[in-house]
């Protein structure tokens, strides 16, 4: 506890004193969690899914996932150690709420007896577009048209501005797969622009 009365933080990037905190089951430590990572990972479900009440129903799931996983988590990076110091709870938290967003998109396309395919179109897409766009609704509406893991990958790669390489660890895939699923991704977004172009 602070001066002010503040609970005492671990310094910023210490996950692996966090999670040895979440291990031992110190709520004060869940509440950090959240308040350190729930924003990032609100809008990562937020833009796969569209729907904010199912996106903080995601944060929440992965919140208690890492609750759940905290004491094997905590045993193989020891805080004070390298393993330790290599921990980043942002990273396995992502993948986790990535997965989750994931998996209700296929059952709610399996319920709906939707089936949105992939589009492959090797004309390249200028990234300037989307980011220039990523706050316009018509954009949202596109990259929500996606196949889930295409969408994914955009949504960790322009939107949360993650790496190729963070990216792909979020989504559990090798980096020339991952470079590959948003090769297509971008390819299918440039078709939609342009198929948005021609329908005004």
């Amino acid at each position: 506890m602070t001066a002010s009365g503040e609970p005492s933080r671990p310094p910023v990037g210490d996950d692996a004193a966090l999670a040895a905190r979440l291990a031992a089951r110190d709520p004060a430590a869940l509440r950090e969690a959240i308040a350190r990572y729930a924003g990032p990972l609100h809008r990562i479900a937020f833009r796969m899914i569209g729907d904010p009440h199912e996106a903080e129903d995601i944060v929440q799931e992965a919140c208690l996932r890492l609750w759940d996983h905290a004491p094997r988590l905590a045993a193989r990076h020891p805080a004070g150690t390298p393993a330790g110091a290599s921990l980043r709870l942002s990273g396995w938290l992502k993948r986790v709420a990535t997965n989750l967003a994931i998996d209700r998109l296929r059952a709610a396309r399996r319920l709906s007896g939707e089936d949105v395919p992939e589009r492959a179109d090797e004309a390249p897409l200028a990234d300037a577009r989307i980011e220039t766009d990523e706050r316009d609704a018509g954009t949202r509406a596109l990259v929500l048209a996606l196949p889930e893991r295409q969408r994914a990958a955009i949504v960790l790669t322009y939107y949360e501005e993650l790496s190729n390489a963070d990216a792909a660890a979020a989504m559990d895939m090798n980096i020339k797969a991952f470079e590959s699923l948003l090769h297509r991704a971008r390819a299918g977004l440039r078709q939609a622009f342009a198929a948005q172009g021609d329908a005004r």
